[in-house]
């Protein structure tokens, strides 16, 4: 689509920037100092699962979003510098199970985000987007156009999804529990499934920063500030979100001594990385907001 605004950035300096279609998405980078030499953006590397030790130039230009995990650290030069080119530098946890910090979405084209509000702002297009995310999850498009009645059917679909992980893990399971004011006090299962809940919205808060989209505009959750990131960790329930908390769960429970949080988090890391979570997160966004690549979007 071209731009036809007078004003395309400020001073016209977004035209110097490589327009994000013509990017390479996301670069993980853990266990060493970002920094800026002589104008080159480097990473000077410790041993992790995603480099050998070393000193790497990063070709910070052609990049979306560098994701920055545990044990590192980012110089001034290197956050004007990022600005400057438009590419945004997250802080996460190892693997994406958590999301600290990034700024918001401003280089490039507004296009995703003027889509987004526009899909949102109708109501029939908006119901639309939302039996989209229910047919995903449950592999058909139901008849359905209320959205009550298809939230009721998610929450009898859900209940089984929970008995039949628990039957599989030989987990004794006496329903969905939790209180918000004492978390702590739910039984090892419900407690797993928080903490894998809220390790799954952080991949999802990732993609939808990376994305540009917007956060409060949901189309099944309402009132959260992070709504559409809630409907997107939703999608992925099933297949991660559940499985992952039972998984562990029958772990800790035949051990007591391993921490639950920390096993369910290192476990986490380990799946979203085997799923390619995020960038699965990215492309369903995408599709669901009819996300044209070419347009210049991220």
């Amino acid at each position: 689509m071209p731009d036809n605004s007078p004003f395309p950035g400020r001073l016209g300096l977004a035209e110097s920037r490589v327009p994000h279609a013509d990017r390479h998405g996301l670069l993980w980078l853990s266990r060493g100092a970002l920094r800026v030499e002589n104008g080159t953006l480097r990473f000077l590397a410790a041993r992790s699962e995603q480099l050998d030790p070393g000193d790497y130039a990063i070709p910070y230009q052609g990049l979306s979003m560098i994701l920055l995990g545990p044990g590192s650290t980012v110089s001034h030069d290197t956050l004007r510098l990022l600005a400057r080119h438009g590419t945004l530098l997250a802080a996460v946890g190892e693997g994406g199970v958590k999301f600290y910090t990034a700024p918001p979405m401003g280089q490039g084209r507004s296009d995703t985000a003027r889509g987004h509000a526009r899909l949102w702002a109708d109501e029939t297009a908006r119901l639309d987007v939302a039996r989209r995310m229910y047919a995903f999850r449950f592999g058909e498009v139901l008849p359905h156009r209320d959205i009550a009645v298809l939230r009721g059917i998610e929450g009898g679909r859900v209940k089984a999804m929970y008995r039949l992980n628990a039957d599989k893990y030989g987990i004794p399971w006496k329903g969905r529990r939790y209180d918000r004011q004492d978390p702590n006090a739910a039984d090892i299962p419900n407690q797993a499934l928080n903490h894998a809940a809220t390790f799954v919205e952080a991949a999802a808060d990732i993609a939808v920063a990376a994305v540009g989209a917007l956060p409060p505009l949901g189309f099944i959750h309402e009132e959260s500030s992070n709504a559409f990131v809630l409907d997107i960790a939703d999608l992925w329930r099933a297949e991660t979100t559940v499985p992952l908390a039972f998984a562990v769960a029958r772990r800790v429970i035949d051990d007591p001594q391993r921490l639950l949080e920390r096993e369910l988090r290192l476990e986490a890391a380990k799946w979203f990385r085997k799923q390619k979570l995020i960038p699965a997160m990215i492309d369903r966004i995408k599709e669901l907001l009819h996300v044209d690549d070419r347009s210049g979007d991220a």
